[in-house]
């Protein structure tokens, strides 16, 4: 099957935007997908905020991008946006990072009033990289993602239904072969 990177944009150790990236991941490789987990947390900050394009953690991100057939771009929704951490990452990637490459992106946030910071924040920049498809996104409400003492993860049967259509839908367009890359 593919290859998926499936990267974290959130800041915090304990986000539940992380948590739920590591759940859906274990979707993916049950259905037989090779999953990459990227905190881009764990990248040092004097990396990122120094553009340093040479620093091994960046030549690293970049590289698992390379190898990357799919990637799954996670992030927590502050002031109507993805997250700072997260852009600071994708700017030191090459332009077309995501050149021939299915995307799926999802967020969380405290409120439906982010819902749309996929659509009119996120996708423009996954598209601008290169993205031959860009699946349906999902907005997860933070409320419906709960943390138990022993660390796993619930969430709300709703959220999870939506979740497992669009990761599965991810998972199929994974298979087909974009008609860019063919002609290209």
């Amino acid at each position: 099957m593919a290859t998926v990177l499936s990267v974290s944009g959130s800041p915090s150790a304990a986000s539940r935007t992380s948590r739920l990236l590591r759940h859906l991941d274990k979707r993916l490789a049950a259905q037989g997908h090779d999953v990459i987990p990227l905190d881009v947390r764990t990248i040092p900050a004097e990396a990122l905020l120094g553009a340093d394009f040479r620093h091994p953690a960046i030549v690293e991100a970049t590289e698992l991008f390379a190898r990357a057939d799919g990637v799954v771009v996670g992030t927590p929704v502050y002031k109507a946006s993805y997250s700072g951490v997260l852009k600071a990452l994708l700017d030191l990637l090459p332009q077309y990072a995501l050149a021939g490459k299915t995307v799926l992106p999802l967020a969380t946030g405290g409120s439906v009033a982010h819902v749309l910071a996929i659509d009119y924040a996120l996708r423009p920049v996954l598209n601008s990289m290169g993205a031959a498809h860009i699946v349906q996104g999902w907005f997860t409400l933070d409320k419906d993602i709960a943390v138990r003492d022993d660390g796993s993860l619930t969430v709300a049967p709703a959220a999870t239904e939506a979740l497992g259509q669009v990761v599965d839908q991810f998972s199929a367009a994974l298979g087909r072969t974009p008609l860019l890359a063919v002609a290209g």
